[in-house]
């Protein structure tokens, strides 16, 4: 699942691995990150997943993708068995997306999943039951390569948008630190590798 002001045709290559060295089913779930909001695309993927016809439904999410994956959950507390594994989300929060609240001319380019999930509330706020239920495993990244660094004035390891610090949430399962930026993680064959092995052991490899 993509993330925010993205498609899911920047999931492909994650898709293509999983599929091919790992043998899995990969569906992408296409949501309007900016038009929806979070409430709405958690209740499009969830009637998504179970579309799919399957008793048991993976979701690796990047960035906003990963905090809609918890959403869907926290939403839908008995929903299929399955590990959630997020990439680059902002689940305490995102310093970028704060900055960029503040400006008037911003309003529209933030849309309206963006303040229920990094701003308004976190996942941080509402996720702890979800945690408690199944196992949800964090990669984050620590090449400092995008343009949120410019307005976040980061001075922690970050991915170019997003802190570490912003990734981490009391109770997960797992939590991994590699050397790649926020966009680099969609094209990264190791970052594929560890969410297959999050997928099948609950835990990533060290």
């Amino acid at each position: 699942m993509h993330g925010y002001l993205s498609h899911g045709v920047g999931m492909y290559l994650i898709k293509r691995r999983l599929e091919r060295e790992y043998g899995m089913h990969v569906t992408i779930f296409n949501y309007p990150s900016v038009r929806g909001t979070l409430d709405n695309n958690a209740e499009a993927l969830a009637t998504f997943v179970r579309g799919q016809n399957t008793a048991t439904a993976h979701i690796v999410g990047h960035s906003l993708g990963g905090v809609l994956a918890l959403r869907m959950h926290a939403n839908n507390p008995d929903f299929l068995p399955g590990k959630v594994v997020c990439l680059g989300s902002p689940l305490t929060g995102s310093r970028a997306a704060n900055f960029l609240s503040e400006l008037e001319w911003a309003e529209d380019i933030i849309g309206r999943s963006v303040p229920d999930a990094l701003i308004n509330q976190t996942a941080n706020d509402w996720a702890s039951k979800v945690v408690e239920r199944r196992d949800v495993g964090v990669i984050a990244g620590t090449v400092p390569l995008g343009l949120g660094r410019l307005v976040a004035n980061f001075e922690e390891d970050n991915d170019g948008t997003i802190g570490v610090s912003e990734t981490r949430l009391d109770g997960i399962s797992d939590h991994l630190t590699m050397a790649v930026s926020h966009k680099g993680m969609l094209v990264s064959a190791a970052v594929a590798d560890q969410a297959a092995a999050f997928i099948k052991r609950g835990e990533f490899l060290r």
